[in-house]
């Protein structure tokens, strides 16, 4: 089928030229960047929320309640899960997919489930291309949940406009959590699980490293040894009114309670999430982080292209062979033969293919 052929059935809504057009771009089969080009002015409209966290932090389970939740509002949601690479197939396992069976077989709903493929930021190397199909076709909200991540597995950031970090009461220890870069990137803290014990202490410490990380926290407190932190009945909750009175302005992530897994607390986080879009709107910031994926779509794309037009080239690949000796022998080093095929390539990227 061609681009042409299917950009009619896309246009006209139909499900299936959606999947195909997703698994154009997500193989970067024939066409796929044509594809892409001819979408471009269609995408922009949809809200791209990501979900991230540690593995078993129910990551899967609050977004079907989100979903289930827009669903309910009436807004057509689009759902990208990442889920880790078969080791037999290289395909996902799609273990996000079956978790989320109660919304799957709604009209108003697609979900797509990609193979990380190596990948190492928690998600795969298409979701950003996924998600700009998934925006042409029409969806109001596409939510990106990555598989589960560490420390610095933070692509989600650069990809979505807004950041949800999952935690759980038994992630580990507090302090090592709040040390990781997802507290860099979030957008909105939900602390799931809360029914469990823990729970109001990890919150605490998060809303406290919020402030900390502000340069507020305590800040009326006397800076002498033996201070009582026991007179102030709530440091994370002084922390975080100290951050919001200095920059009111500013967006402070909220740290929210859930149960998802019995609907509790799912309405505050879609009322969060909701005045986050509301703030990037009125500051800017969404325009800011969109040019910002934008320009790094097309410095990646620009250095995919000059990778494979410059490796690819029989000229270049023979130099490179007919000098290795000389590397290996000391007569040469890596740098100069580096330096050389530079020379040698800005000839071959200035060549006009036939």
């Amino acid at each position: 089928m061609s681009v042409d052929q299917l950009l009619v059935d896309f246009d006209a809504g139909r499900p299936a030229a959606l999947a195909r057009a997703v698994s154009i771009v997500e193989n970067q089969r024939a066409g796929y960047d044509t594809l892409l080009a001819r979408l471009h002015s269609r995408v922009g409209r949809a809200q791209r929320i990501g979900i991230t966290g540690p593995p078993g932090a129910g990551k899967s389970t609050l977004s079907t309640q989100l979903v289930t939740a827009w669903r309910r509002s009436g807004l057509r949601v689009g759902v990208v899960a990442v889920d880790p690479t078969s080791p037999f197939t290289g395909g996902a396992l799609l273990g996000d997919r079956i978790r989320m069976e109660s919304v799957a077989l709604d009209e108003g709903v697609y979900i797509r489930s990609l193979a990380t493929r190596g990948s190492l930021g928690g998600l795969s190397s298409a979701t950003r291309l996924v998600a700009d199909v998934l925006d042409a076709f029409g969806f109001d909200r596409i939510l990106l949940e990555t598989v589960g991540v560490g420390q610095s597995e933070l692509d989600i950031a650069r990809v979505a406009e807004t950041t949800v970090v999952v935690l759980v009461p038994e992630s580990g220890d507090s302090i090592q959590t709040l040390k990781a870069g997802l507290m860099e990137i979030a957008d909105l803290f939900v602390v799931n699980k809360a029914d469990r014990p823990g729970a109001d202490r990890l919150r605490n410490d998060i809303e406290l490293m919020l402030g900390m990380r502000a340069g507020l926290a305590l800040k009326n407190a006397p800076a002498h040894h033996g201070v009582d932190l026991g007179s102030i009945a709530n440091p994370g909750k002084a922390a975080r009114l100290a951050a919001q009175q200095a920059a009111p302005d500013r967006w402070v992530p909220p740290v929210l309670r859930t149960v998802a897994a019995k609907g509790e607390g799912v309405e505050e986080v879609t009322e969060a999430l909701t005045r986050h879009q509301q703030y990037l709107d009125a500051s800017g910031e969404r325009l800011a982080r969109r040019l910002s994926r934008w320009r790094e779509q097309v410095i990646e794309v620009a250095e995919q292209r000059m990778r494979r037009r410059v490796w690819e080239h029989p000229e270049i690949r023979d130099f490179i062979e007919a000098h290795l000796p000389q590397v290996a022998s000391g007569e040469t080093s890596p740098f100069a033969i580096a330096d050389e095929l530079l020379r040698r390539a800005a000839g071959v990227l200035t060549t006009v293919k036939p």
